[in-house]
């Protein structure tokens, strides 16, 4: 089965496997500072573990690695490899691994939960591969949701099967799916403080109460207490962040604008290979297509139907996996104004620890897709049954390949890329490769032109021996760097080159290709007499020192 997750996972991105340290999926965004900042967790790792979120990037600001989710969880994964390739490499190795994770973790908790293995291959597909999840390619924090049902896997199993070891097992993978982010921990941590109110307030009104095991007590205590202490210390840097810069505060302003309308469950992505065009009407409609394309899918909706009147689950489970569903489905979108207060997500964001902190209502789509997994697996459980029983076993398998690639084909991504083939291969672009001449440049640096796709680059080519650098990118931008960025949009000039100085920057490097259009270009040109700087062309960039040793 893991094996098989992982071909699927290699097949459905192809031919990215086949380029790991060359090119991305999705575009070159967010992709190449998620890069960096597992690069960066296995550097602060060997060299700085006491100071993990102190990177090298918007320096010289504190908790920067807390800008935004720092994936500290794949840290471990950063020791490995050294450098700009690297960094690319092991970016898509996790990629692939968190589609991979995903579905096996699906698998595993449907056939806990008392499917088959054709409903659980089910479950595993509609979890990984549901249409709206083809929009997150570039967001590995949205992505890396299999340690969700890997680790209610291993409860289920656990307390069910009274196994002290695997029921520890379940609170270290909530941990560590915590540990690679809020955007997907606090949903998590939230889902298991209800389904513990669910199975501890019925047997508070037992009587007689039967005992608690007492072989599970320990492993319980110390598996939650693991969670809360990983939930501590990652939240740490971000407190301290918010007290830092008051503008990290996500406002209701701010939620409410990627707060998306009822019409966004039917908006697949551009990318999708049966929806993509078909929806593009509805698509064009939203006002901010990333964080509001949430169509499930037609496959998974009409199975999950099927699932709520299977008798694979118990009717309670169903029930409540129904439920759970449509109230995640309604959070999902988020509040709108001047009727705010009739929206539960506002409730939520108002009265809900953590969840102020959180930017985008439908990433919750997350939970979503596993209930509508969970009973898409019952669903198809229940015809490949029929279908056995029928007819000969056989014909079971034949239905059970059929839905699961039903499931699959509508939600790939083969609708947006190559052109030139009978089958259109998935976006892959490549990604760019540091200027040669920016290496072993004194730090700290700033690095110019100072535009958003260009900090990206800065950001990943840091990589490469990790130098200091004033720019950076997270999930909101420090007053401090947009002050920075309008002081030095004439360098070299007297103003910016001492305003460098006294921050404590050593070197500029000025990248002309990425300069066209901004207020830096023909920077290289500027006279520098009298400013006490040395220029010099170092192959595609120019390099000014400052001065300061």
């Amino acid at each position: 089965m893991v094996l098989a997750a992982c071909a699927l996972a290699a097949l459905m991105h192809w031919p990215l496997p086949a380029h790991l340290s060359s090119q991305v999926s999705r575009d070159t965004g967010d992709p190449l500072v998620q890069a960096w900042e597992v690069a960066w967790g296995g550097h602060a790792l060997g060299h700085q573990p006491l100071d993990y979120f102190q990177a090298n990037t918007f320096w010289p600001l504190r908790n920067s690695l807390a800008f935004s989710d720092a994936l500290a969880g794949y840290a471990p994964a950063g020791l490995v490899g050294n450098g700009f390739e690297a960094a690319i490499a092991r970016y898509n190795l996790l990629f692939l691994f968190s589609y991979a994770l995903a579905f096996a973790g699906a698998y595993l908790l449907a056939r806990q939960l008392g499917t088959g293995r054709a409903g659980a291959a089910v479950a595993g597909a509609a979890f990984a591969y549901a249409p709206w999840r083809l929009e997150q390619d570039g967001h590995l924090h949205v992505l890396s949701s299999g340690g969700i049902p890997l680790s209610l896997f291993l409860l289920v199993r656990g307390y069910r099967g009274r196994a002290p070891v695997t029921v520890l097992a379940g609170w270290l993978v909530a941990a560590w799916q915590v540990t690679l982010g809020f955007t997907l921990g606090l949903q998590l941590g939230y889902l298991l403080a209800a389904i513990g109110l669910i199975v501890f307030v019925p047997w508070l009104r037992q009587r007689p109460r039967q005992p608690l095991p007492r072989s599970l007590l320990l492993p319980s205590a110390a598996g939650v207490a693991v969670v809360l202490l990983a939930a501590v210390l990652l939240a740490r840097p971000y407190m301290q962040v918010l007290d830092d810069h008051p503008e990290a505060h996500r406002t209701t302003a701010q939620v409410e604008g990627l707060s998306g309308p009822v019409q966004q469950f039917l908006a697949a992505p551009e990318q999708n290979l049966v929806w993509g065009a078909a929806t593009e009407p509805i698509r064009d409609g939203l006002s901010s297509v990333p964080e509001q394309t949430l169509f499930p899918g037609v496959a998974i909706l009409a199975l999950a139907l099927a699932g709520l009147g299977s008798l694979t689950f118990p009717r309670r489970l169903r029930l409540g996996l129904g439920l759970a569903a449509l109230v995640l489905a309604v959070l999902s979108l988020g509040f709108h104004d001047p009727v705010a207060f009739l929206y539960p997500y506002r409730w939520l964001y108002e009265l809900g620890p953590g969840w102020s902190g959180i930017r985008v209502p439908g990433r919750i789509m997350t939970l979503t897709s596993l209930a509508l997994a969970l009973l898409a697996a019952a669903g198809a459980q229940r015809l490949v049954d029929a279908a056995a029983s029928r007819r000969r076993p056989s014909a079971g398998v034949a239905v059970a390949a059929l839905l699961v690639a039903a499931v699959v084909i509508e939600g790939s991504g083969f609708g947006l890329g190559r052109t030139d083939s009978l089958i259109a291969a998935p976006a892959h672009p490549p990604v760019p490769k540091p200027p040669a001449g920016q290496l072993g440049a004194p730090a700290p640096q700033l690095h110019l032109p100072i535009t958003v796709p260009a900090n990206r680059r800065y950001v990943l080519w840091s990589s490469e021996g990790f130098a200091q650098i004033v720019n950076g990118r997270g999930s909101f931008v420090p007053r401090q760097f947009v002050h920075l960025a309008r002081d030095v949009e004439r360098f070299p000039d007297a103003g910016s080159v001492a305003r460098l100085r006294t921050l404590g920057v050593r070197t500029v490097v000025f990248h002309p290709p990425l300069a066209d259009g901004s207020p830096w270009q023909g920077a290289d040109r500027r006279p520098i007499a009298g400013l006490g700087v040395r220029r010099a062309r170092s192959g595609s960039v120019v390099l000014y020192d400052l001065g300061l040793r």
